[in-house]
């Protein structure tokens, strides 16, 4: 019957042993699992929800890029047709050039040709003939003098000779004068197409630019937003591995603790603990940034060695999380005593120690800042002040 009695504070402890905090921290181990399981499970429902922010990244891309591939042809196109036009312009402004040329010259011989004709009508003025004189003063001009039949047939062979070539350089420069209106016309239609295709080129290139930097632009807030919601989870899931590691391990450990040292039991009381080594208290038991410190901080060189606070049976020995390498130590009733950041370990677990045996050394391992023991006492694996039980 007193065995049964003395186990059931012990089963207690090590069942609420795994809902202990780690170093640092306020919640339980089992609730920070918790906790970080249900951010883990927002963060997949934000993916899921970005799915379709991507999917709209996704369209977007593929209409830009059907977007930049159409102005690509289009420019293509129009530079074609302003290469052919600008081959054009070059040839018909040679054109003019010979048009010009050409016409020149038979307005010159026009005039001579005119000159030639106003002097044999003088001729005929002085030699009095009255009929050429009268179809003369009687043409409308010296168009219709050139059409009249009667001054033709009033005239000399020499006379019609001049007639007829002033008749014909007057048609040819007529024409020549039509011929370079016309290429001046077609130039001026050609220069105007190549400056409108200058522009569209222009603009299409401006269309591409602004497509291309706005695909840049989509592609990097893609893989942005889709990196970030993705890391983050991962972070997390790292976290909650690692939690669920150490709950295993500490799980395992105590899962079948070896069984205390025969005797009475004797209640805990206060002054019933050795202090575990000599040193200065440098962080006491209680809230240290807004959290709970579960134990005092003693400041000590690395490798002194650890004693046991009380007698008792080693029921973890081993690296844990926050604590780096870690002791604890179950004594008679509920209590519990606990060595945190050791350099090395004088006991294992399972083991029985007494009361001032060496079970460990002084160190900086875990969540630590320097070499010093962190020693905890628990109640039904609760965390106490130890000042009251030293």
């Amino acid at each position: 019957m007193l065995k049964k009695t003395f186990w059931v504070p012990i089963a207690l402890a090590l069942a609420a042993y795994l809902l202990l905090p780690l170093p640092g921290q306020s919640a339980p181990l089992s609730e920070r699992i918790d906790k970080k399981r249900g951010q883990v499970e927002k963060k997949k429902q934000v993916e899921g929800v970005l799915s379709t922010t991507i999917q709209r990244y996704d369209n977007r891309i593929d209409s830009l890029q059907g977007e930049i591939n159409g102005t690509e042809q289009q420019l293509a196109g129009v530079q074609t047709e302003l290469d052919a036009k600008q081959a054009e312009l070059l040839r018909v402004r040679d054109e003019l050039e010979v048009a010009r040329d050409r016409l020149e010259r038979a307005r010159a011989k026009l005039e001579l040709a005119r000159e030639a004709l106003a002097d044999r009508l003088i001729e005929l003025y002085k030699a009095d003939q009255p009929d050429a004189l009268t179809v003369v003063l009687e043409a409308d001009g010296f168009d219709d003098l050139l059409e009249r039949t009667e001054f033709l047939e009033r005239i000399s062979d020499q006379d019609r000779d001049i007639v007829e070539r002033v008749r014909a350089l007057k048609a040819r420069t007529e024409r020549e004068e039509a011929k370079l209106a016309e290429l001046e016309q077609v130039s001026q239609e050609a220069a105007e197409v190549v400056l409108s295709r200058r522009n569209e080129i222009a603009a299409s290139r401006d269309r591409l630019a602004a497509a291309q930097g706005e695909l840049v632009t989509v592609r990097s807030d893609r893989r942005g937003a889709l990196s970030d919601v993705r890391g983050s989870r991962v972070r997390l899931e790292g976290d909650l591995e690692e939690l669920e590691a150490t709950q295993a391990k500490v799980a395992q450990q105590l899962a079948n603790p070896a069984a205390p040292p025969a005797g009475p039991i004797t209640p805990g009381s206060g002054g019933g603990l050795i202090w575990p080594i000599n040193g200065t208290i440098t962080s006491p038991f209680g809230l240290r940034w807004g959290r709970l410190h579960a134990g005092i901080d003693i400041a000590a060189p690395s490798g002194t060695p650890i004693r046991a606070a009380d007698s008792g049976s080693v029921v973890l020995a081993a690296y844990t999380g926050g604590y780096g390498n870690y002791t604890c130590v179950q004594h008679a009733g509920s209590l519990s005593t606990c060595y945190a950041h050791q350099s090395g370990y004088a006991t294992s677990a399972g083991a029985s120690v007494s009361q001032g045996q060496v079970i460990g050394y002084v160190g900086n391992t875990g969540a630590s800042f320097g070499d010093h023991l962190h020693f905890e006492t628990r109640v039904n694996g609760t965390p106490v002040d130890p000042l009251g039980y030293l």
